[in-house]
C-alpha cells in the first residue's frame, strides 16, 4: 500500500447537509476545484482554489464538517484481503511522529443499514491503537477531546480511507463527519427538539464551556417541551414561554416557571437574571430575535443565546444570506456577537445561531464571527 505525500495543497473532504442539495452546486462553484467527486452520503472530495474560502461566512455555514486530506487510499476495502493490517501500518507510518490527540473513524455512509463498515472502522481503529507508539496517540473518546488538539480523522466506506489531521473545532465536530446522534426513549421523549438542543449543547463545547448546572435559563418558543426537558434532565432552572401549554409530564417541575402568552409580549420578572436564552420559535426571523434582544437585558455579562434561525421562505444561497445578514446585524445592534453557526444534524430548513452578551469576560479561544469555525 502506498502512502502518498502531504500535497502542497491538499483536497479536503467536506460535508454538506442533504437539505442542501439544490444549492450544493453553487457552493461547490464557489470554491471553484478543478475536480470535484462525490462520495458516500453528503461528502464531497475536491481541492478548493482557496481553502481559506471553507471558513467564510457564506459557505462555511452550510459545511457540517471538513478534513485535509493528507492520506487517501482508494480502494474496495470489502473486496481485499488484508486491508485492516495494510491500512493501519500506513496510518502508523505517516501519523504517528505528529502525535494526535486521538484517532477517531467514521464512515462515508453513516445511516446504512450494512453493518459492514461500522465494524470494518472498529477494528482498523483498534489495530492502529495497538501500533501506535504509547505516547504517539490516546485512546480517547469523542467527548474526551481537546477541541483545540490536532485529532487523526478518517473516514472509510466503499469508496476507500480517507484521513488527516485537524482540531475538532477546525473541523466543526468532535464526531468524523460532525454527527453526534442522540439516544431517545420514544416513551420519554416530549418532541425531536430535545435531540436538536442535546446536539447544539455538544457543539457549543468546541467553543465554550455551557453554563454551569444550575444556571436560570430562558427559553422562548419551549411548547411542547422537548428542549424544556432536555434542560431540566441537566440541572437547569428554566422560565419557559409558549401560548400553548408545554407537555402535562413537565407540570410539576419544581425548576420550571411556565408563562402561557406570546413571547413578544411577555415581561421579565424586575428581578429576573439569565445565565442563558434559548429560541426556537416559528415565524420570521426578524420577529423572533427582536423578542431576544427585548428580554436580554436580565442576561448576565458573557450571558449565552442560543438562537434557531428558521429559514422560512428562503432557498436560494443569496436569499438565505440576506436572511442571516439582516438577523446578525439586529443581534448586534442589542450587543450580542455572534461566535459560532452551524447546521446540525436534527435541524431541518434552519440554523442554530450562538451568541454571548458583548459585556463579557469570558478568556477562551474564540472564532471569527464570520466563520463557522473552519479551516485556518
Amino acid at each position: 500500500m502506498k502512502s502518498p505525500s502531504l500535497p502542497a495543497a491538499p483536497s479536503w473532504l467536506i460535508r454538506i447537509p442533504e437539505i442542501f442539495a439544490g444549492i450544493v452546486p453553487e457552493i461547490i462553484r464557489r470554491l471553484d476545484p478543478p475536480s470535484c467527486t462525490k462520495l458516500g452520503h453528503e461528502y464531497w472530495l475536491l481541492r478548493p482554489a482557496d481553502p481559506a474560502a471553507l471558513r467564510r461566512a457564506e459557505l462555511a455555514r452550510f459545511v457540517r464538517w471538513n478534513l485535509p486530506v493528507q492520506h487517501s487510499w482508494p480502494c474496495g476495502p470489502r473486496t481485499m484481503d488484508g486491508f485492516v493490517e495494510k491500512a493501519a501500518q500506513a496510518l502508523v507510518r505517516k501519523f504517528a511522529v505528529r502525535q494526535p490527540q486521538t484517532l477517531l473513524i467514521g464512515l462515508l455512509h453513516p445511516g446504512s443499514r450494512d453493518s459492514y463498515y461500522k465494524q470494518l472502522a472498529s477494528n482498523l481503529r483498534g489495530r492502529t491503537l495497538q501500533l501506535f507508539p504509547p505516547t504517539a496517540v490516546a485512546p480517547h473518546a469523542a467527548e474526551a477531546q481537546d477541541p483545540n488538539a490536532p485529532t487523526l480523522f478518517c473516514l472509510l466506506g466503499k469508496e476507500g480511507l480517507f484521513c488527516g489531521m485537524q482540531s475538532p473545532r477546525h473541523c466543526n465536530g468532535f464526531h468524523p463527519g460532525g454527527t453526534r446522534y442522540i439516544s431517545q426513549n420514544p416513551a420519554e421523549t416530549i418532541s425531536r427538539a430535545g435531540a436538536k438542543l442535546a446536539e447544539a449543547l455538544h457543539y457549543l463545547r468546541l467553543h465554550r464551556p455551557p453554563p454551569p448546572t444550575h444556571a436560570h435559563w430562558l427559553e422562548l418558543g419551549a411548547s411542547p417541551g422537548g428542549m424544556t426537558s432536555e434542560l431540566l434532565a441537566r440541572g437547569y432552572r428554566v422560565t419557559a414561554v409558549d401560548r400553548v401549554l408545554l407537555h402535562p409530564r413537565l407540570a410539576h417541575s419544581p425548576d420550571l416557571r411556565f408563562f402561557c402568552g406570546d413571547a413578544a409580549t411577555f415581561r421579565a420578572e424586575p428581578d429576573a437574571c439569565y445565565e442563558a436564552i434559548l429560541s426556537d420559535m416559528n415565524g420570521a426571523a426578524r420577529d423572533a430575535i427582536a423578542a431576544v434582544l427585548r428580554l436580554a437585558t436580565p442576561l448576565r455579562p458573557g450571558g449565552l443565546v442560543i438562537f434557531t434561525l428558521k429559514t422560512g421562505g428562503a432557498t436560494t444561497l443569496p436569499e438565505i444570506q440576506r436572511l442571516f445578514a439582516t438577523v446578525t446585524a439586529l443581534a448586534a445592534t442589542g450587543g450580542l456577537r455572534l461566535f459560532a453557526q452551524t447546521h446540525l444534524t436534527y435541524n431541518r430548513h434552519e440554523f442554530t445561531l450562538f451568541f454571548e452578551s458583548a459585556a463579557t469576560s469570558h478568556s477562551s479561544p474564540r472564532s471569527d464571527t464570520s466563520s463557522s469555525s473552519q479551516p485556518r
